[in-house]
């Protein structure tokens, strides 16, 4: 199902699963908080979606993200629990009636493997452009951070997925800024230098595709934030910010990770103070 936000038909994609180690994805919140709504593996793993959002209007086809890609091999996807065996990106559009040469834009929140590994593929041992007619959208701050990274996350910023895009339409943005009427990027810099979320507004509704500042509804509660973050006081204070507007505005926030809630929208205890998830919205996807 899909859901109209002014001229825009908005669809959540499933393009695979994978597995990250749940303390990794927690950071400082003890294991006996966290395995309660994501029960890990035998190798402290917890489940993870792949989840783009696919933003279709008047000959536009827009993809946020696009999952992690096929170029794995044995060892890798052994590690990270790569699976394409129920999702993939080439199942995703093919149920929504596209191909890759039907994609017009491509906004990438932000160039870690999970994101944009399905931007190339492999033929021949060869790099291809999976999607050579679109126009791809990155924060110039965030290509400088990737093509040069800190070694904290060098190994999230894998060229196959990125460098080839210098042959493609490949647009580097500086700031927040709306690409089409009511489809914003919005930035934050807790996670990595220059994230683009992305919101897709109407004035009365509002869509809110998180990516990595909020990558699951578990992550919904300020304090519960990942080790691969890079700034952690950083993301804490635009988690507050964010989840403030979307409690006022009552957006739906819509989870690139969350292997069970791909959307819900927030409340805050009036005492407490705290977030948390209102309502599941199951009507995307």
């Amino acid at each position: 199902m899909s859901k109209k936000v002014g001229p825009y038909t908005v669809t959540l994609l499933e393009t695979g699963e994978f597995a990250l180690d749940g303390g990794a994805m927690f950071g400082v919140v003890p294991k006996t908080l966290w395995e309660k709504t994501n029960p890990p593996d035998s190798a402290n793993r917890i489940d993870m979606a792949l989840r783009v959002m696919l933003i279709q209007s008047q000959g536009k086809n827009i993809l946020v993200d696009t999952g992690i890609g096929d170029k794995w091999d044995e060892k890798y996807k052994s590690i990270y629990r790569i699976s394409h065996e129920r999702y993939s990106l080439e199942k995703a559009l093919k149920r929504a009636g596209l191909t890759p040469a039907d994609i017009t834009d491509i906004i990438i929140s932000h160039l870690h493997f999970d994101h944009c590994g399905g931007c190339t593929y492999k033929k021949n041992n060869e790099l291809k452009l999976t999607f050579p007619k679109a126009t791809h959208y990155v924060q110039k701050e965030q290509w400088e951070c990737a093509n040069q990274p800190i070694e904290k996350d060098r190994a999230s910023f894998l060229k196959e997925n990125f460098e080839p895009l210098i042959h493609a339409k490949l647009k580097l943005l500086e700031g927040e800024t709306e690409i089409y009427p009511g489809i914003h990027v919005c930035i934050s810099h807790g996670h990595t230098r220059s994230q683009q979320a992305v919101k897709v507004t109407d004035g009365k509704q509002t869509l809110f595709y998180c990516a990595d500042l909020i990558p699951t509804s578990s992550h919904i509660p300020i304090p519960y934030i990942m080790s691969y973050d890079n700034f952690p006081l950083i993301i804490m204070e635009e988690k507050k910010n964010i989840l403030e507007q979307a409690v006022r505005e009552n957006w739906i926030l819509c989870f690139e990770h969350d292997p069970k809630v791909p959307a819900c929208t927030v409340m805050k205890d009036p005492a407490k103070g705290r977030f948390s998830l209102k309502e599941v919205v199951s009507d995307l996807s």
